[in-house]
């Protein structure tokens, strides 16, 4: 069983939330979210806002409260190899309500299908809420490029 080592970014400004399944490797590693290097994740919302890519942990974080974006994973723990979503057993999913009671969270993405699987399945009844599936900008994700995924994700600025 591996446990979610990274704590959620928000605070009570933060307006949209949005969830990865769980941290790769390499996230866990860099104990920050979307860590790896291929990972567009950094790249697309430096796009949608405009802004410069963040580097650094304190400057991904000081990003996405700038922005009111809270990011967080669905899963808690899991049974996972490396960072294989499709390996992924014996889920116990995060408690949104720390997020959701402290920010006006006016909208819940997820990052991809796999998040949007296991937020449909231990989630969305529990908070009674609806999570948009954006394109996940996983290196895995090939058959969408960086301008594809911009394009989509803009629509968390709405």
């Amino acid at each position: 069983m591996v446990e979610h080592p990274i704590r959620p970014v928000y605070d009570e400004n933060s307006k949209i939330l949005i969830l990865g399944s769980f941290p790769s490797v390499k996230s866990r590693e860099a104990n920050f979210f979307y860590g790896h290097p291929q990972n567009r994740f950094w790249k697309v919302l430096a796009a949608v806002f405009g802004a410069e890519v963040p580097e650094t942990v304190d400057e991904k974080r000081a990003f996405l409260l700038e922005h009111g974006v809270a990011v967080w994973d669905v899963i808690k723990s899991c049974d996972i190899v490396g960072s294989s979503d499709s390996s992924i057993k014996n889920v116990v999913s995060n408690d949104l309500r720390e997020i959701l009671n402290s920010a006006d969270i006016r909208q819940i993405f997820v990052n991809g299908k796999t998040a949007e699987q296991y937020y449909k399945k231990y989630i969305e009844k529990e908070i009674g809420r609806k999570a948009i599936c954006l394109p996940s900008t996983s290196p895995a994700n090939a058959a969408w490029n960086v301008e594809k995924l911009v394009t989509e994700w803009r629509q968390i600025c709405k």
